[in-house]
């Protein structure tokens, strides 16, 4: 089994990457693999409304200048997915929000190629708007056909500047609980669970 994270921060080593690490730790432990990407750096754009993925229909976007389509076959090789992001005038990333729209398009646009797999967002926020980001990155899932996973409470992280997220112990213990519950669904959807 395998869980691929995007980071949509433009810090690589931000407080999204350690919220994700708290996850991991948990997903590793129960010997699911992880892999990490950042968005950082990319010159991702966003979708076009060309409809060329749903008169192909061949798995990836018609636009070949960025490392969209190579995400997109990561989300379909993996069993579960996470999208991070921090809160920008209360929602993801121009950059997350140009990879979830591209990947629903071509995924929806080749017989849902996302369904049944496992999804959760992940936030991290300084203040305010969190929640809007987090309904955005949880839309994708829902609209994807696949099983949202939760944890004891929302699964944000507060922080500003680099590595504040680790003083907020209520979101760690909260990525804890969704790596572990993560790694339950992932074990009972497997047939490893009776």
């Amino acid at each position: 089994m395998k869980v691929v994270a995007f980071n949509g921060s433009p810090r690589k080593d931000g407080n999204c990457t350690l919220l994700i690490k708290k996850v991991f730790e948990e997903l590793e432990d129960n010997g699911i693999k992880t892999e990490l990407i950042h968005l950082a750096g990319s010159k991702i754009h966003g979708c076009r409304a060309c409809y060329g993925c749903f008169q192909k229909k061949n798995k990836q976007c018609c636009f070949q200048d960025d490392e969209v389509n190579s995400w997109i076959s990561k989300m379909v090789e993996a069993d579960g997915i996470i999208l991070a992001s921090p809160t920008y005038f209360a929602d993801v990333t121009p950059e997350m929000k140009a990879l979830i729209d591209r990947a629903g398009f071509v995924c929806r646009a080749n017989g849902n190629l996302l369904v049944r797999k496992t999804g959760a967002a992940i936030v991290s926020v300084r203040r305010a708007g969190e929640i809007h980001a987090l309904d955005t990155l949880n839309h994708f899932f829902l609209c994807q056909s696949m099983f949202l996973v939760g944890s004891s409470y929302w699964n944000i992280g507060v922080g500003r500047e680099k590595g504040e997220v680790e003083k907020d112990e209520e979101g760690l213990k909260t990525m804890r609980m969704l790596g572990q519950n993560l790694a339950w669904l992932l074990k009972r959807l497997s047939g490893c669970y009776q």
